[in-house]
């Protein structure tokens, strides 16, 4: 319930986010409107100072130009895509900082570990287990518990094991949603596409004419929301890919340490 309010709150802050932007925007077009309906109350005896503020008015920024093709590309598609961009943003970063708090120096708890094996305290070996953070110390401590109930290695051994595949969920866990995003998004464009191409057809049909004017709305419509769900996408997927790479990591460590683990035990536990 905790990560569902985590992930909530990011979408939430993804989405005031846009919202300041478009707040921002529409002042800024405000004011421009009102700029320029004061430049055409000047009398005519100034031309020069006229085409002076012309001159030093500012280009759109990308910003206001991706404003502005988004709202052409029409409400219904690209808010959706929006949608999928949000969220998948939200879970992204979630599992980001999720993997990051859940990776461990295994060198360092490896050694504090054998210290204690050394000395035959197989509790503080736990206490150390149970004192560091991330998947690896979850392990260890399964592990370590089962052999202080008098269990023998082999069984030891089953308990980590399985364990790490319980660890290895956790870490994949909403994985799986950005992936849906990826795919959903492109799709939403495509359908915006057909949706346009469409209209325009509809509107070819209506006048009995083809006509540029007449073509150009739809066929717009149709490469905005193509380009946007397509932007979306490649996004996503390189959140994704990162965090694939995070995951795989942190696994490789799990196991290479629960092998290290297992070799002390069978080392020092004679």
């Amino acid at each position: 319930m905790k990560k569902f309010f985590l992930i909530l709150s990011i979408a939430m802050m993804f989405t005031l986010g846009v919202n300041a932007q478009e707040a921002e925007t529409a002042a800024a077009q405000t004011e421009e409107v009102a700029q320029d309906s004061v430049a055409a109350e000047a009398p005519a005896e100034a031309p020069a100072v006229v085409e002076e503020a012309v001159e030093e008015a500012p280009e759109a920024s990308f910003h206001q130009v991706l404003k502005q093709k988004f709202i052409e590309g029409g409400a219904g598609f690209m808010a959706t895509v929006l949608i999928c961009l949000i969220m998948g943003l939200a879970i992204a970063i979630e599992r980001i900082i999720y993997l990051n708090l859940a990776s461990t120096n295994t060198e360092k708890l490896l050694g504090a570990i054998e210290e204690a094996l050394k000395k035959g305290d197989l509790k503080a070996a736990k206490e150390v287990a149970r004192a560091t953070r991330g998947p690896v110390a979850s392990i260890f401590y399964q592990g370590l518990e089962r052999l202080e109930k008098g269990e023998s290695l082999e069984q030891v051994e089953k308990s980590v094991v399985s364990y790490g595949g319980v660890e290895m969920g956790r870490l994949e866990k909403n994985i799986s949603w950005i992936s849906l995003f990826i795919a959903l998004a492109p799709m939403l464009g495509f359908m915006g596409t057909v949706v346009g191409m469409v209209a325009a057809f509809d509107a070819i049909e209506a006048a009995g004419d083809i006509q540029p004017s007449l073509v150009a709305g739809g066929i717009k419509v149709a490469l905005l929301t193509t380009l946007f769900g397509l932007i979306v996408a490649i996004i996503l997927q390189l959140f994704y890919n990162y965090i694939i790479s995070m995951v795989d990591d942190i696994v490789n460590k799990m196991e290479d340490a629960s092998i290290s683990l297992m070799d002390m035990l069978v080392k020092y536990n004679k």
